[in-house]
């Protein structure tokens, strides 16, 4: 028997279609409303993860410039080359050696920086390039490659004026110098902005500005560029004649305070970081201390006379040349002076007479006075690093500690410290701390009494003058009143035989006194080493230039008009003997 088939059920097909694609239909308009409504935040946020992106806007930093608007720190705009490693390692992998060559870097070195920060979204590839060689990659068009602009620091003065400034780091910071300490001042703030990027990274356009940069403010420094000139030339010159290890200037402005110059030797070029080395970037003057020797007498004598236990007309007896002190040590002066008035004891620098005023003077009387004038302490000019020297407490002084510190050694300092101590004895007994801002002048404290101050730059006077220690610092025109120093250098064990620093510390002019400076020369090579041969001349040549470039008047037009007369008297001479002058 024969089953008899159905015929299909075409009605019944056409149902079941037409409810299979309402349902597909129903489920389609579903995830379209859910995407559209429901989720339509989470899926914007996704679109601009991949194609907005948040940049950063550099801010110009503060130009540093001298006390005349001449620029010593500039910031100059450069590019940087960065990548996302994981663009180029997907869609750009193939271009890696392209890219390599093209950043003058090994491929595998360049791999290997993308693969160990595959997970980031950026990684710098080549920092502070010119924009034109920056051009060259990003032209080639290779994925998850960009540039953006940044600002490297440019230092016109190079080496002349490298310790006083500083530099800064690759990121734009302060790192060393003025650069350290003025940063929060000198630094901008950075803005951002959104960017929509297309899929290879390419900015299409500025979608929306979230944070305007704010440069960094200028600041305008008391230093004189056309004295650091001088006095960084004229003590490399010396540093050279005398085959010297090193040596350093400070060049101070007496009524206000200001540091008009400061120097060291050696130097170094702060457009060149990779180049720098940690001894030569250091600022001695700030921040080396050593035995000042015989410029410390200006103060045992000042500590004397306020003392009153001497006067300026009391005469010491020096003889026989030598003395001796407890420890059975023997101190000598290079020659027998005999009788020595006090103003006579610095003009012939006398360690025996340096040694029989501070027996007379009570321990914490000389400590006071030493400290007044700035010893054992920071001078407060902000300088990073700034050393406050050495001055023993004179509770825990031993007899032969004072009487060595009377002379200059016991104690140490900085040249900075010098030159602010010397600043205050021409300012009329008043100390204020130094300051490398233009305008920037600190309150002052008197000291001493204004007539012992004038009492003791005419005492320092002497000492320049016919009989001086320093004939060499005299400026033609000027008085000049300094001291001389020589000290021995102190080693590992002890005192080291034949090396020496030169010293020399003055004021001029004396009539008014406009400018104090301290040279430091350290460990001279040869036969002359003491201060007024070797430090005193650089004094003379760059005080001298100084109040030149100044326009501070000499101290008496007679005495120009004599010098005048004397060289037209000269010329005469030469004149009648058939001779030519020389300019």
């Amino acid at each position: 028997m024969k089953t008899r088939l159905r015929p299909p059920n075409y009605r019944l097909r056409l149902h079941f279609v037409i409810m299979v694609l309402a349902l597909a239909t129903t489920g389609l308009i579903g995830k379209a409303l859910a995407v559209q409504i429901l989720g339509k935040d989470f899926y914007q946020r996704q679109g601009d993860a991949r194609h907005l992106r948040n940049v950063a806007i550099p801010a110009y930093r503060g130009m540093i410039s001298d006390r005349n608007g001449e620029p010593l720190a500039v910031s100059t705009p450069v590019a940087s080359l960065w990548a996302e490693p994981a663009v180029v390692l997907g869609e750009g992998i193939k271009r890696v050696p392209e890219l390599a060559a093209a950043l003058g870097i090994g491929e595998e070195p360049l791999m290997q920086r993308l693969v160990q920060r595959a997970d980031k979204e950026f990684v710098y590839l080549k920092r502070h390039i010119s924009p034109d060689e920056a051009s060259e990659v990003t032209e080639l068009d290779i994925p998850g490659v960009h540039a953006q602009r940044e600002f490297r620091r440019y230092y016109p003065a190079g080496e002349a004026l490298a310790h006083v400034i500083g530099y800064t780091d690759i990121d734009d910071r302060g790192q060393e110098g003025l650069e350290l300490a003025f940063e929060d001042w000198l630094a901008g703030k950075p803005g951002s902005k959104r960017v929509l990027q297309d899929r290879r990274g390419h900015r299409v356009e500025d979608v929306d500005l979230l944070e305007a940069e704010m440069p960094g403010k200028d600041l305008v420094l008391s230093i004189d560029r056309r004295i650091q000139y001088l006095a960084y030339r004229e003590l490399k010159a010396s540093i050279l004649e005398h085959q010297a290890s090193g040596g350093s200037i400070v060049v101070m402005d007496v009524p206000t305070g200001e540091v008009l110059a400061m120097v060291n030797q050696p130097s170094y070029n702060p457009n060149q970081r990779d180049r720098q080395r940690g001894s030569n970037v250091r600022n001695r003057a700030a921040t080396d201390v050593f035995e000042p020797g015989s410029v410390i007498k200006t103060f045992t004598v000042a500590a004397a006379l306020e003392s009153g236990k001497v006067t300026p007309q009391t005469m010491i007896d020096t003889s026989p040349g030598q003395i001796q002190v407890a420890g059975g040590y023997t101190i000598k002066d290079i020659h027998s002076y005999g009788t020595l008035s006090v103003a006579g004891i610095l003009t012939k620098s006398s360690n025996v007479g340096a040694i029989k005023l501070a027996q007379q003077v009570p321990d914490e009387y000389l400590y006071d006075v030493f400290s007044r004038f700035g010893f054992g302490q920071i001078t407060g000019s902000g300088f990073p690093g700034e050393s406050p020297g050495v001055l023993p407490d004179f509770k825990r002084w031993r007899p032969v500690e004072k009487l060595s510190m009377s002379y200059g050694y016991g104690l140490s300092v900085t040249a900075l410290q010098l030159a602010t101590a010397y600043t205050a004895l021409a300012n009329g007994g008043r100390m204020r701390a130094p300051t490398f801002v233009k305008g920037g002048s600190n309150p002052d404290t008197a000291i001493i009494d204004p007539a012992l101050a004038q009492t003791l730059l005419d005492m320092l006077e002497t000492i320049t003058n016919a009989g001086g220690t320093a004939g060499k610092a005299a400026i033609p025109y000027y008085r000049v009143g300094g001291k001389t120093g020589t000290s021995r250098k102190a080693g590992a064990g002890g005192y080291q035989e034949a090396r020496y620093l030169s010293l020399f510390a003055g004021v001029a002019p004396v009539s008014a006194p406009r400018l104090a400076c301290v040279v430091v020369i350290n460990d001279p090579k040869g036969k002359v080493f003491y201060g007024g041969l070797v430090a005193a001349p650089v004094f003379g040549n760059v005080i001298g230039g100084a109040l030149r470039l100044m326009d501070v008047p000499p101290d008496s037009e007679l005495l120009l008009a004599a010098a005048r007369s004397a060289d037209e008297e000269m010329d005469a001479a030469a004149e009648a003997v058939g001779e030519p002058t020389l300019p």
